[in-house]
């Protein structure tokens, strides 16, 4: 089959995605035209260092060393934005490609987080497409899921494992029993890991997702400001076996909810029963489970990241330009993105685990339950670990449902008891 027409493609950025953008290309090049009823032609490319080995051919490309300039200027029809970062170089590339009336494709989750909103309404008023399915889990079509598959319903909630990085270090320290730390350099010797991981372990990638998640599920404009985070790096080997004795698993999780009174956003740690689908998700593997009104639970899961999953992410917007499809940017037209009300994590209500550290004497427990009473916060359950009055021993305990606030003031009048030897480590419960 020979296509009439031809879209013509230039990528700016020539990473790991970048390349394999290109070699998809290459080798599905008949069974794109096939699909889009048009030809996919990458023309022209431009990185920071031309004379790196990507592993693909360049050598049919107009190089450019400006991608602003070649996002204005190139003969092409779509821009792929493949750079990075919530500013600088990748929006200038965005905005200067959609001033010129040519269609964007990017899979960048932190310029999307920050400026989605505008770049949208950009975008519709220039009359070309902003597609961003590769910025949220990888190969996972979880964007056109909620825009398209899943547009007759009105969701309530969505939540998932949105880093594969952190899924993997508390898979492997659940497994293994080994710390943070040691399964983190592991991480990093495998890819997993970048050299300074924060982005991943300290919530900040997971958040960037969740906050568009957020907008499309519920058509308000995005709010990553508002988006409460936590990372992994104080949950231990030993709450991952507290964890397994309670009958949960421990995941961090993005959680947008919507109410009558607002939007909840949070990323940390959480508690899952072994039995809920996102509980066996294990690995670099992500999942995002939706809830709509008609349908009900739907849950999808795939590769969170990666040169093949992303690349294949980037091309389904590509061939939806190529093939005159086209939704709005976030579900509803631009104008009609508003900021939401945000609720504020201290109205958060639901159980809790604490772990505390104390030094094994007649009272502590007591002093505990006191700060419990005061706070009017219940409990559940209590395990304690050993009896050893020359060494701290571990209390576990778990709460009936209260509220973050409750919670937090708990937190404080515990940590100043003069039995407690460490500050205590609180992990949420979710048994929905």
């Amino acid at each position: 089959m020979t296509a009439e027409r031809t879209i013509k493609l230039a990528i700016a950025g020539l990473g790991t995605v970048g390349a394999g953008t290109i070699a998809l290309i290459a080798a599905q090049g008949r069974l794109l035209t096939d699909r889009a009823g048009a030809g996919v032609e990458v023309v022209a490319v431009s990185a920071r260092d031309r004379g790196r080995d990507r592993g693909v051919d360049l050598s049919a490309f107009e190089w450019w060393d400006d991608p602003v300039a070649m996002a204005r200027e190139a003969e092409c029809d779509l821009v792929v934005e493949l750079i990075g970062g919530s500013d600088g170089v990748a929006k200038a590339v965005c905005e200067a490609a959609m001033e010129a009336g040519r269609h964007v494709v990017t899979a960048n989750k932190a310029l999307i987080a920050h400026h989605g909103t505008a770049l949208g309404r950009l975008a519709e008023e220039k009359g070309v497409a902003l597609g961003y399915e590769a910025a949220v889990a990888g190969g996972i079509p979880i964007i056109k899921a909620i825009r398209e598959g899943l547009a007759g319903n009105r969701f309530t909630r969505v939540h998932g494992i949105l880093n594969g990085t952190c899924n993997y270090i508390l898979t492997e320290m659940r497994e293994t029993g080994r710390a943070f730390d040691d399964v983190l350099e592991e991480a990093q010797s495998l890819g997993y890991a970048e050299a300074d991981p924060s982005f991943d372990v300290d919530g900040i990638d997971a958040a960037h997702k969740l906050a568009i998640l957020a907008s499309l599920a519920f058509g308000a404009a995005v709010d990553f400001g508002n988006v409460h985070v936590e990372g992994i790096r104080r949950i231990a080997p030993l709450d991952l076996e507290f964890a397994r004795e309670l009958g949960f698993k421990i995941k961090l999780l993005g959680i947008a909810e919507r109410t009558e009174d607002g939007i909840y956003q949070r990323v940390h740690p959480t508690m899952v029963p072994v039995q809920a689908p996102i509980a066996a998700i294990e690995g670099v593997t992500n999942a995002v489970e939706t809830f709509g009104d008609f349908v009900g639970a739907t849950v999808l899961q795939g590769a969170g990241a990666g040169a093949g999953p992303t690349a294949s992410a980037v091309m389904s917007d590509v061939l939806d330009v190529a093939a005159g499809r086209r939704a709005p940017v976030f579900g509803v037209p631009a104008e009609r993105l508003t900021p939401a009300a945000s609720l504020p994590m201290t109205g958060h209500v639901g159980p809790y685990y604490v772990r505390l550290r104390v030094i094994d004497r007649p009272g502590v427990i007591a002093d505990v339950t006191a700060v419990l009473r005061d706070n009017a916060v219940s409990m559940e359950s209590i395990i304690q670990r050993g009896r050893d009055p020359e060494e701290p021993v571990d209390v576990v305990m778990t709460t009936h449902e209260t509220t973050e606030a409750a919670m937090q003031q708990v937190l404080v009048a515990i940590d100043g008891l003069d039995a407690v030897v460490e500050p205590p480590t609180l992990i949420r419960i979710e048994r929905d």
